[in-house]
């Protein structure tokens, strides 16, 4: 029996209307998520690394091998990055220059 899968339907655009950041909740899933596909190719540079250390040359196992000891680094590196900042302010704002006070001479008598 032949199925048919049905044609995907476009999502509609969503626009964004607020500049409010993502949730944290959201936040700390997408950065578990990198880290946990990170840590998985990891074990795989060890797994293979160990299967083919006498199929491959030696520097090919121990680039696998070096690639499994620095990527627990760069993940926390980059899991640790945590919410981005975004390029435009939050807040609008004019920036103004303030004048220099007068020197103490130029005050005048007091009362």
């Amino acid at each position: 029996m032949r199925t048919r899968r049905r044609a995907a339907r476009a999502e509609p655009e969503v626009h964004r209307i607020t500049s409010a950041p993502e949730s944290l909740s959201d936040d700390l899933t997408r950065r578990q998520r990198r880290y946990l596909w990170q840590m998985g190719v990891r074990v795989l540079c060890f797994v293979a690394a160990g299967l083919l250390w006498s199929h491959v040359p030696v520097a090919v196992s121990l680039a696998l091998v070096t690639a499994a000891a620095v990527l627990p680094y760069v993940a926390v590196l980059l899991a640790n990055a945590g919410r981005e900042r975004r390029d435009v302010p939050d807040v609008p704002f004019e920036a103004r220059q303030i004048d220099p006070a007068p020197r103490h001479d130029q005050l005048g008598d007091g009362p």
